[in-house]
């Protein structure tokens, strides 16, 4: 590969055009994941910017370099959501015409904000791929200018101004870590850090459903997967770049993957420990130093990057997150077939502190013995500890006890 990277001096161009325009958003210390990895870590909340992500930094960048005449044939780009707001925002601000192209799977709430920054919102296909076929076709049908997500050097020097102010913010820093999909905010993160901080470790990380850098960086060359499977929408890009891969075969110290029950639990911890409302995409680094914390030197800075969910999706991460941190207990009970049975299992289960979400009677199950019903209950506790502790108070009270 013979991309030319994006340098450090091209970063701070880009800052340049960005002051005043983008938020310079703030850095939270997180005492709880502190503790965790043994030494300071704080959240660069990416999260708060304008149209919630880091997205519109390099939206911004690139379109305002577009020369007078680029800038009167308008510009298309297509986004599952995040890309889409930035574009439809920096279109708007410097007064240029813009379509994106969008998944018809894409979250109502992204599609509702996009057209109203003033875009023409499109949805298209199932997937991203059908959505950037079809804005490259309107592109080409129309003269307007394709915005790639992250394959163009101004729009990896505008993600990369998040690098800039992390190290302005944590001079001291010893691990960035930079959830990624295509990988435009990596590399531009990278090369900020590796232009005033070279000691510094960059990691980036995946999706384990979408993570296409490892199978990339391995034959040295973009290798598109043959599937991405993950909740987080806004990092499940099937194949990096040739520029984007260069950034991260010279610039980036480690890519890591998270699963679903890992981000599940970041988003629950983001929403309760940090109070920062983020999407599933937007926890990838937080995930990671939850899942090992003992990997990152500190002080760690880790990039919380889109503030874009959608309500119904944030209700079932939550709810699976609860359950992947053990807050979640099923049980079905074995109790005798009399009046005041259930409300024994209940006064058990109210003097050990849990709380009934869901009770169900079985009386036909074959397993069952004459005269026993089946009791299933769901429950909400404190954690793993807690829930070891109300399913011995059931055994200790009688009742025989097996996980649903």
């Amino acid at each position: 590969m013979g991309a030319e990277l994006v340098t450090g001096a091209d970063v701070v161009a880009a800052a340049g055009l960005l002051d005043g325009v983008a938020r310079r958003t703030p850095l939270e210390h997180s005492r709880a994941l502190a503790e965790r990895v043994g030494g300071p870590v704080h959240l660069k909340c990416e999260n708060l910017q304008h149209t919630g992500s880091f997205k519109f930094r390099g939206a911004y960048v690139r379109l305002s370099r577009l020369t007078a005449e680029e800038r009167a044939r308008g510009v298309v780009a297509a986004s599952a959501g995040n890309h889409a707001q930035g574009v439809a925002l920096a279109a708007r601000m410097l007064g240029v015409r813009a379509t994106v192209f969008m998944p018809e799977s894409a979250p109502l709430p992204k599609v509702a904000a996009t057209r109203g920054y003033g875009a023409d919102a499109r949805l298209v296909g199932v997937d991203l791929t059908a959505a950037l076929a079809a804005a490259v076709e309107h592109a080409g049908a129309t003269g307007a200018v394709f915005i790639h997500p992250f394959d163009h050097p101004d729009v990896i020097a505008g993600q990369g101004t998040v690098g800039l102010e992390l190290l302005e913010q944590c001079p001291d820093v010893a691990t960035v870590v930079v959830c990624t999909g295509g990988g435009g905010l990596v590399s531009g993160v990278a090369a900020a850090v590796r232009a005033r901080r070279p000691e510094a470790r960059v990691v980036a990380v995946q999706a384990a459903g979408a993570a296409a850098f490892p199978g990339s960086l391995a034959v040295g060359r973009p290798v598109a997967l043959t599937g991405v499977s993950t909740m987080a929408d806004g990092i499940a890009v099937g194949a990096p770049s040739d520029l984007t891969l260069a950034h991260v075969r010279d610039l980036v110290d480690d890519v890591r993957t998270v699963g679903e029950e890992d981000l599940s639990r970041a988003l629950l911890f983001c929403l309760e420990r940090a109070k920062l409302v983020v999407e599933p995409a937007g926890v990838a680094a937080v995930a990671a130093v939850m899942a090992e914390p003992e990997v990152f030197r500190p002080p760690v800075v880790a990039v919380v990057s889109g503030g874009n969910v959608d309500p119904v999706l944030m209700m079932k991460v939550v709810q699976h997150g609860m359950a992947a941190a053990g807050r979640y207990l099923r049980l079905r009970l074995a109790v005798p077939d009399r009046p005041g049975s259930l409300a024994a299992v209940l006064a058990v289960l109210a003097e050990a502190g849990a709380n009934v979400l869901e009770v169900e009677h079985e009386r036909t199950a074959t397993r069952l013995d004459l005269g026993q019903v089946e009791v299933f209950v769901v429950l909400e506790t404190r954690g793993p500890d807690h829930a070891r502790t109300v399913a011995g108070a059931l055994e200790q009270a009688g009742f025989a006890v097996s996980e649903a």
